[in-house]
C-alpha cells in the first residue's frame, strides 16, 4: 500500500516541472489526483489543454487515477471549480498542492503595472482561491462531524525568504507572503482537521533556468550520479507532508540538492528601549546600523 493511499489530491501547475513529479509521484502513492495546468507559457500567456491530458495519461497508463483541469486558479471561479470537480469525481478532498507559478522578471524602475499584476495573481492570489474553497469543504465536513485529515503545501521560495533577488519584486513579494498566508491558514485550519506546510524549493525547470545565474548551479548530473536537482527530488518532501499520519502544520521547508533545511521567520536580533518617549536624535545615535 503507498503512502496516499485513498486520498484525493488537487494540484496546481502539474502538468510540466515540479508539479508534474508531485502528481506523478502522488499517483504512484496511490493518490486519486486532480492534475491542474492552464498550459501557459514561463509568463503566463497562452492557454494549452495538452500539458495536463498528457500527465493524467502517463498516470492512468499505470494503472493510476488522475483527472485533468485547466481552470485558472488565480480566479475564484477557476478555483472553486477545480476544488469541486475534486470532490465530484473522486468522492472528497484531502490535499492541495498549490504550486502553480509564472514568472515575469523586471527590476522595480522600469516593471510594469501589467507584470507585477499577473505575478501577484497566478502565485498569491492562486494559492488563496485553491486554499479558500478548499478551507470552505473542509470546515463543512468538520461541522458535520466528518473530521478531515486534510493537507495543504503551498509553494513559496528563497527569492521571497532568503535569498532576495534583483529583478524579481513581484515573484519575491508574491512568495514572501505565501509563507506569511501559510502560517496564517495553519493557526486558523487546524481546528478543521488542516495541516498548512510550505516549501522553497530550488530544482531544474523551465522557470529556474529562465532566472540567470540558475542554469549553472544546476546543471545535468553527470552519468551515473544521482539528479540531486532534478525536479522529482523534490517531491517526496510533499508526499509526505501530505500522508494522513504526517503531524507537521506551520512549517516551511527549502529543498534543494540533497538538503532539506527548515526556515524560521522575522525574529528580533538587536533591540533599543527607552523609559521616556521616543525622540529622532536618540534614536540615530542608538539604532544599530
Amino acid at each position: 500500500m503507498g503512502a496516499l493511499e485513498g486520498r484525493v489530491a488537487v494540484i496546481t501547475g502539474a502538468g510540466r516541472g515540479i508539479g508534474r513529479e508531485h502528481a506523478l509521484l502522488f499517483a504512484r502513492e496511490g493518490a486519486s489526483v486532480v492534475v491542474n495546468d492552464l498550459g501557459g507559457s514561463n509568463s503566463g500567456e497562452g492557454i494549452d489543454d495538452g500539458p495536463a491530458q498528457e500527465v493524467v495519461a502517463e498516470i492512468t497508463a499505470a494503472g493510476g487515477h488522475a483527472v485533468w483541469n485547466t481552470e485558472n486558479v488565480a480566479t475564484w471561479d477557476g478555483a472553486r471549480s477545480l476544488v469541486r470537480q475534486a470532490i465530484d469525481d473522486f468522492g472528497r478532498l484531502d490535499v492541495v498542492v498549490n504550486n502553480a507559478g509564472i514568472l515575469r522578471d523586471g527590476f522595480i524602475a522600469t516593471l510594469s503595472e501589467a507584470d507585477w499584476d499577473a505575478v501577484i495573481a497566478v502565485h498569491l492570489k492562486g494559492h488563496f482561491c485553491v486554499l479558500r474553497h478548499a478551507a470552505e469543504y473542509w470546515k463543512a465536513q468538520s461541522k458535520a462531524g466528518n473530521q478531515p485529515h486534510a493537507s495543504v503545501i503551498n509553494t513559496a521560495s528563497a527569492s521571497g525568504t532568503t535569498l532576495p533577488n534583483a529583478g524579481q519584486v513581484n515573484y519575491g513579494s508574491a512568495k514572501a507572503a505565501i509563507a506569511a498566508m501559510t502560517l496564517v491558514a495553519a493557526d486558523e485550519l487546524e481546528r478543521y482537521g488542516v495541516r498548512v506546510n510550505a516549501i522553497a524549493p530550488i530544482a531544474r525547470t523551465r522557470l529556474t533556468l529562465a532566472t540567470p545565474g540558475m542554469g549553472a548551479l544546476m546543471g545535468e548530473p553527470e552519468e551515473g550520479k544521482a539528479d540531486l536537482f532534478g525536479p522529482a527530488n523534490i517531491s517526496p518532501l510533499v508526499a509526505y507532508l501530505a500522508t494522513e499520519k504526517c503531524p507537521i502544520t506551520g512549517r516551511m521547508y527549502a529543498v534543494q540538492g540533497g538538503a532539506i533545511s527548515r526556515l524560521a521567520g522575522w525574529h528580533d536580533v538587536e533591540t533599543i528601549e527607552t523609559d521616556a518617549v521616543w525622540e529622532i536624535d536618540d534614536i540615530a545615535a542608538r539604532l544599530p546600523h
